[in-house]
């Protein structure tokens, strides 16, 4: 997808009323992701779901990983142990992204994933940090930019932190271009 919009949540609960709140603003499963550390608090969710991650890079997707209504409605929903970096739950666009990390042990885990989905290095360790230190990031892909402003303002009006926007170049080449956000 082009264009990009992310936030990290504080945590599981309010990365589902984020999700909730983009569910209702009319974004489908597959423009949304999730992706949180797999702490044993993460299991108490109810619900499994199989991933579509490439083979290999999903652990434990149909294994007991639950997840509460709005999470587990989410498209590709499951479990990664990315080398150096530990076990993660995600879902939507991204689960693609890390899992191909993950299937290959490559090094950079989710900084180097979330940079070649288009965010700058500097973005990319601070959600790395805030996800490994129990924030959710929660993130929503499409190629609408109509859809851009709208996911934003869905992140803005539930709290969202940190919130970026990535987006294809404008004059047509092929590299993502970061779009300045603000930090909040």
């Amino acid at each position: 997808m082009d264009n990009a919009v992310y936030c990290v949540a504080r945590d599981r609960a309010h990365a589902e009323s984020i999700v909730d709140s983009l569910k209702t603003a009319g974004f489908s499963s597959s423009e949304i992701s999730v992706l949180m550390s797999d702490k044993s608090d993460t299991r108490d969710f109810a619900k499994d779901k199989d991933t579509k991650a490439p083979e290999g890079a999903a652990t434990g997707a149909g294994t007991g990983i639950g997840l509460g209504a709005i999470l587990g409605w989410l498209a590709g929903i499951g479990s990664l142990a990315i080398p150096g970096a530990g076990p993660f739950i995600a879902a939507g666009p991204i689960m693609g992204a890390l899992g191909g990390a993950a299937a290959g042990g490559a090094a950079g885990g989710i900084i180097g994933g979330l940079i070649g989905m288009g965010l700058h290095e500097d973005d990319a360790k601070v959600y790395d940090d805030r996800v490994r230190s129990g924030g959710v990031m929660v993130s929503v892909h499409t190629e609408d930019p109509a859809q851009v402003t709208r996911a934003r303002e869905v992140f803005e009006r539930a709290g969202g932190d940190e919130i970026r926007t990535t987006a294809q170049r404008l004059d047509g080449g092929g590299d993502p271009q970061y779009r300045d956000s603000p930090r909040l």
